[in-house]
């Protein structure tokens, strides 16, 4: 069998990604690169046996002779890394978030287009169980046209916040606006109901003592309500409040369907909840069914991260490139419907929460008018474009905060 070359940038975050190319049937994994020594040495030790090259070096890396590169650096650098592979002849698995500014999304778009070269988003929220079984039953019209629909993505992240960050004040996660890391909730609906974004009202929420304590200056969440081509409505949430919730529910035409609560205690996103009538063709007598999707080639999922959907979402980007056309990727123009609401609905926050048109980025003609737009919140980037992090204005983080997290993520390094 015709196995697909595969380089992982990002050691840390792309552990799962490393896992699955090293040890799937339809991958082989060739390079790892990552600007830590120590954390390239971790996966030597779990693959002393494997011809698999390690780097210190993008530059270098990138003349691997390889056939696809994942990207699981930092979320606000993946569309310039993204391009530099696919001119290089790689197709490309990306990370959330796909762009920082409308400007890369643009450049990345043309990229795709250009080169030809596969493009992955890798949502994986989109292939919890859940999720994929509302996606089926939507796509099979058992639940009707589309008319409402809630994501939410709610993860308390001070626990962690030292390793993810390593009291580093320039860190993205330091610096990203409330709505910025949006997909993991609206894009399970977007891929539910393939259905475009049209426009968005934003809202964040309060900047709380958990930010304070972290050093990150943004608010605690952030909400959009996005509208659809059809007229339906989305209700995406997404931050840092203080107990999480991955959940999300559909409203069609039919009937309704949605995941467990956590709090449920049964099992959250691995169960599903289908309440349909006798219009539905799904209808047998009862309303209600409660039961746990399986998903295609699961019991392979088992041990991969976010509940087996890293499995997932690799799985189809292999099988995209070895030419099977039922691989189901999320390509560059989806993963723009999933982000794009979220960076309108900051710049509708920051304009008094006025709705605000979302780009339609398949239509060259439309492109032109954000070729130029380099508005975000990473002062390398933006230029002159500059945006607060938070809506009343960027704060000003003691340098305290950021050295006892720091001396927190050394404490933890000297104990592994």
């Amino acid at each position: 069998m015709k196995k697909v070359k595969i380089g992982v940038v990002g050691a840390a975050r792309g552990t799962s990604m490393i896992k699955y190319s090293a040890e799937a049937n339809n991958t082989e994994l060739v390079a790892i690169c990552d600007i830590r020594e120590d954390l390239l040495n971790k996966h030597r030790e779990k693959y002393p046996d494997k011809e698999i090259a390690y780097y210190t070096d993008f530059e270098t890396f990138l003349n691997h002779d390889m056939d696809a590169v994942v990207l699981a650096n930092y979320a606000n650098e993946h569309a310039p890394f993204a391009i530099r592979c696919m001119k290089a002849g790689k197709h490309v698995f990306s990370e959330v978030l796909p762009v920082q500014t409308m400007k890369e999304a643009v450049e990345l778009i043309e990229c795709v287009e250009q080169t030809g070269k596969i493009y992955a988003y890798g949502e994986n929220y989109c292939y919890m169980p859940a999720p994929y079984e509302m996606r089926r039953l939507y796509r099979e019209g058992v639940l009707g046209e589309f008319e409402y629909g809630e994501g939410e993505y709610i993860h308390n992240c001070e626990p962690i916040w030292p390793g993810i960050t390593y009291g580093d004040p320039d860190h993205w996660r330091n610096n990203m606006y409330a709505n910025f890391y949006c997909t993991h909730s609206i894009g399970p609906l977007i891929h539910i109901t393939g259905l475009r974004p049209v426009s968005v009202v934003g809202f964040e929420g309060i900047r709380t003592e958990r930010d304070m304590r972290c050093g990150a200056k943004k608010a605690s969440l952030g909400m959009e309500v996005i509208t659809l081509e059809n007229g339906g409505i989305v209700k995406s949430i997404h931050g840092d409040l203080y107990k999480g919730s991955i959940w999300y529910s559909v409203y069609g035409g039919k009937g309704r369907a949605e995941s467990s609560r956590e709090d449920a205690e049964c099992d959250g996103v691995q169960t599903i909840h289908v309440n349909v009538d006798e219009f539905s063709g799904q209808y047998d007598g009862k309303h209600l069914s409660t039961y746990k999707p399986e998903m295609a080639v699961d019991g392979e999922g088992k041990g991969f991260g976010h509940g087996g959907s890293d499995f997932h979402t690799m799985y189809n980007f292999a099988e995209k490139i070895l030419g099977n056309p039922e691989a189901d990727i999320i390509d560059v123009y989806e993963a723009m419907d999933m982000f794009l609401p979220g960076m309108f609905a900051y710049r509708s926050v920051l304009a008094g929460n006025m709705p605000m048109q979302i780009p339609n980025l398949r239509d060259p003609a439309e492109r032109e008018k954000w070729r130029n737009d380099t508005a975000c919140t990473d002062p390398k980037v933006a230029g002159d474009q500059l945006l607060p992090v938070w809506s009343k204005g960027t704060p000003d983080v003691p340098a305290a905060v950021y050295e006892h997290i720091r001396s927190i993520w050394e404490e933890d390094q000297k104990k592994k």
